[in-house]
């Protein structure tokens, strides 16, 4: 099937940086759009980022102008870079993708979460 694997993340300081990179594999014939959520403890899953094929981006206005989201079609992979991190951006994130497969199955695939701690 596919497989996306997220790295990146930790912790960092109030306006500090981190990046993350979700990297998809297997059995893809087709990607569409990719997205970046997140979520923080007693919070539903948030929308953050979202980017289609031909990279035009969508970013949440909790994030705009901090955090930029990319995609690299070749290496199948997006990225997220978070810029002037505040404690409230603390949360799992979790990367997505809308795949089609050799098999022609329709499906958003999803990685495991990174967790991203921003302290004061």
């Amino acid at each position: 099937q596919v497989h996306l694997v997220l790295s990146g993340g930790g912790s960092v300081q109030a306006g500090g940086s981190l990046s993350l990179s979700c990297a998809a594999s297997g059995k893809i014939f087709s990607i569409g759009n990719m997205y970046w959520f997140r979520q923080a403890p007693g919070v539903r899953r948030e929308l953050v980022a979202s980017v289609t094929s031909s990279g035009s981006t969508n970013h949440a206005d909790s994030v705009k102008g901090r955090f930029t989201i990319s995609r690299d079609n070749v290496k199948k992979t997006i990225y997220l870079q978070m810029n002037s991190l505040k404690p409230e951006d603390t949360a799992d994130y979790y990367c997505a993708a809308d795949v089609v497969t050799t098999d022609q199955a329709r499906y958003t695939a999803w990685g495991e979460g990174a967790q991203v701690t921003v302290s004061t």
